[in-house]
């Protein structure tokens, strides 16, 4: 489970790596970092408008997008059947799976925009 403190601790550390890093190998770095940061906002909006895991997809995580809307139609599907209650089951447990994701979403984001820094930095020597 993720630890804020930890988090912001490896945060503090990347960023003085990229402050050590020479101004132009700093400048370079920050135009490749841009267009791959994450915004927690946008994560944990598509997470609560859509629970069928669109958030999953927008950090690249295909297999879990796609196991987490495949478990949405299953659950909606069901619910015209006979086997409404394990439909119902299966939405409840996705959506409390989610919600956790939802509330976490600012710390999920930070860690994972430290690890694409931590990951750039690495083609950098740092």
């Amino acid at each position: 489970m993720l630890n804020q403190q930890q988090v912001d601790a490896e945060e503090e550390r990347l960023r003085e790596l990229v402050a050590a890093l020479p101004d132009e190998q700093r400048k370079i770095f920050y135009q490749q970092l841009k267009p791959l940061l994450r915004d927690p906002d946008t994560y944990a909006t598509l997470n609560w408008c859509f629970l069928a895991g669109l958030h999953h997809f927008y950090l690249g995580l295909w297999g879990r997008g796609l196991f987490n809307l495949l478990v949405c139609l299953v659950g909606v599907a069901l619910l015209f059947t006979p086997l409404l209650l394990v439909g119902i089951a299966l939405l409840l447990l996705i959506s409390v799976a989610e919600l956790w994701a939802l509330f976490r979403a600012q710390i999920i984001i930070q860690h994972w925009n430290n690890q694409l820094i931590r990951r750039l930095l690495q083609r950098y020597g740092a």
